[in-house]
Formats: C-alpha cells, structure tokens, sequence
C-alpha cells in the first residue's frame, strides 16, 4: 500500500515535471526526495544541486561546478524553479517566513524573509507544507516573504515576467492558482482525505471544482524508487507520518 508520505514525495516530483535543463533548489526532506524522483524519471535535464556550490547526480555524486555567478545568472533568468516552506501563505500565494504578528512587535520571529522575494520574483516557486492547517493558511500574511500573484501584479511588468507559482502540496492534497483571478484551488486530494477535511483545515475559501481528482498513483518503478533507492531509510514517514 502507497503511505501518505509517497504520495507526497510524488505530489513533489510533478513539480518538475517538463520542465527541462533548469536547476531544481527544493528546502526540506519531502521536496528533496521528490526532486530525485523526477531527475530519475520524467525529468532527466533537471539539475541538482548538493545545496553549495556543485551540481550533482540523483545519487549524489559530483556532476560539475555551480559559481555563485552562474547560479546567480540561473536565478535572475528564471531558469531554477525552487520548493520552499512556508509558515503562512494565503489564497493569492504571498508566503510568510519572517514573523507573526505585527511586524513591528511581532509574537514569533521566524527566519527572516531570505531568498524569498527574489526567488519568486526571479522564477517559479512551488511551496510543501507537511501540516495543512488553518495556521498556515491564513487569510492574509502577516508579513509578505514570498511574492503572491495579487503583489506581483500590483508591482508591474517588472515582478510578473518570471513570476509563477505552479503547486502547493501538502500532507492533504495539492494545489494550484489556474483560475482566473489566480487563487488557490484544490487540484488533487490524497486518497484518504475529503474536501470536508482540506476546508476545515484552510482560513479561507478555496476554489474547489466538482470531481476533485485524486493525487496520481505511483508507478511500480516509482515506489521502488522511493522505497529501495532514494529514500530506503524511511525518513519520508517521520516527516508525514501514515
């Protein structure tokens, strides 16, 4: 039987999924897994990275070097399509990794904004969140890290020519903004999980179509994969346990 988690690792791969020589930069253990999983199997131009400065090979072994400069010009030419977390994100994608609360005297410092407006400014950002809640996904951020479709488009030309947020997976199901105003929408639902339940656990209105489809089934080639090759520890399941 399929565990949550390799649902997840999946969801995470798709991702990738056609889109060429670009550099994959996925933050966390469920991304990682799944930028493997595409490099292994529906994207093998996708280039990966060991998180410094060399491009390495599904197995990790050394494939060449990556300069600052060269990996700056990648980012800048949206040719890196990266997975981020998030501590909040809202219905038009702005992301929050700095702080709750009021900014000034906020009640939580988080790390900063980081990378993050220029990631996603630069090129496409997709977001893992391993415990879909209401938490996470608020109404409106309380600081904007991670540039949503509604403040790119207020910033102009300039922000929205390489902006673009293709999927926000989660230990529930996965998400995309293909509607007309870009707002979040239900794409996929992990066996198991119901739209009462990805509703309960979401500040606000989602756009959900009729016949949500199910997150796809693994190959046969995929599970092995994740089970015997790149994951055979088994650290998936402690990130989302089954």
């Amino acid at each position: 039987m399929t565990s949550r988690a390799e649902y997840c690792v999946l969801a995470c791969a798709e991702a990738w999924r056609d889109n060429g020589e670009v550099l994959a930069s996925p933050m966390g253990l469920i991304p990682s897994l799944g930028a493997r999983l595409a490099r292994r199997t529906f994207s093998p131009d996708l280039m990966l990275t060991d998180g410094e400065a060399t491009l390495v090979g599904p197995d990790g072994e050394r494939e060449g070097w990556l300069p600052y400069r060269q990996h700056l010009a990648m980012v800048t030419g949206g040719r890196r399509h990266v997975m981020m977390g998030a501590s909040q994100l809202d219905r038009f994608g702005n992301q929050n990794i700095s702080c709750i609360g009021d900014w000034v005297t906020p009640d939580r410092q988080l790390l900063g904004v980081r990378g993050a407006p220029v990631n996603t400014l630069n090129n496409p950002v997709s977001y893992w969140v391993p415990r879909h809640s209401r938490r996470v996904f608020v109404p409106k951020v309380d600081m904007i890290s991670g540039v949503g479709y509604d403040s790119a488009a207020a910033a102009g030309p300039s922000a929205t020519r390489y902006h673009r947020i293709p999927r926000v997976v989660t230990d529930l199901g996965v998400f995309d903004f293909e509607t007309p105003g870009h707002t979040m929408r239900l794409a996929s639902l992990h066996p198991g999980v119901t739209v009462a339940e990805v509703r309960q656990a979401t500040g606000f209105g989602l756009v959900i179509p009729a016949g949500v489809p199910p997150t796809r089934e693994p190959s046969a080639t995929e599970l092995r994969l994740i089970r015997e090759v790149i994951d055979p520890d088994g650290r998936r399941e402690g990130e989302v346990p089954s």
